[in-house]
């Protein structure tokens, strides 16, 4: 019975530990390209900008990489959180996904209480990388909020205003700009 018991604990140990590795696999084509190993990655970023979310800062940047053994390149954005100069959280959006991104902003800043006939609601976008946009009200009356969080992490939301939250779509499709300039130059 007791060695029925250590190979129990010891088959949950391990489960857990294959949970832990699972959950750290990469997500998105840029982060598996920039995990290549054997050769060398060029890994470029540019800032795009910023906007200031009460005691935290979303930060967001283009990023190219490129492997220099066959010229390949992929393209993303990162958006990054931080609060007192700590990273809250990272999540890499690939540039396939900015045309989808924009569409999925662009509904959540025209959302209004017609959605559903309930009280309450949430509409939300969620990345491959676990970036969850979204929009959302307890009662049919007051303000809808919006909010940015990293959902892999159920990280806390970061509550931002509608003029926030258009910033932010600026940034996302300046940054879709920016990439296809860099791909139509190469």
């Amino acid at each position: 019975m007791r060695e029925f018991c250590i190979i129990l604990i010891a088959a949950g140990f391990g489960v857990l530990a294959a949970r832990a590795q699972i959950t750290n696999v990469p997500s998105t084509e840029l982060e598996v390209f920039e995990a290549k190993t054997g050769t060398v990655i060029v890994k470029g970023a540019g800032q795009m900008g910023s906007l200031a979310v009460d005691t935290a800062n979303i930060t967001v940047t283009s990023k190219e990489s490129q492997d220099v053994s066959t010229g390949l390149r992929q393209y993303g954005m990162a958006v990054e959180a931080t609060a007192n100069n700590q990273r809250l959280w990272k999540k890499v959006v690939d540039d396939d996904e900015l045309d989808s991104l924009i569409n999925g902003l662009n509904y959540l800043a025209k959302i209004d209480y017609k959605v559903t006939e309930l009280p309450a609601f949430v509409a939300s976008y969620v990345t491959k990388s676990g970036l969850h946009i979204g929009a959302f009200t307890s009662q049919r009356h007051g303000v809808i909020q919006y909010f940015l969080q990293d959902q892999t992490m159920n990280s806390p939301r970061i509550l931002i205003s509608p003029a926030q939250l258009a910033q932010f779509q600026e940034l996302v499709d300046a940054t879709r700009k920016n990439l296809n300039s860099l791909k139509a130059a190469q």
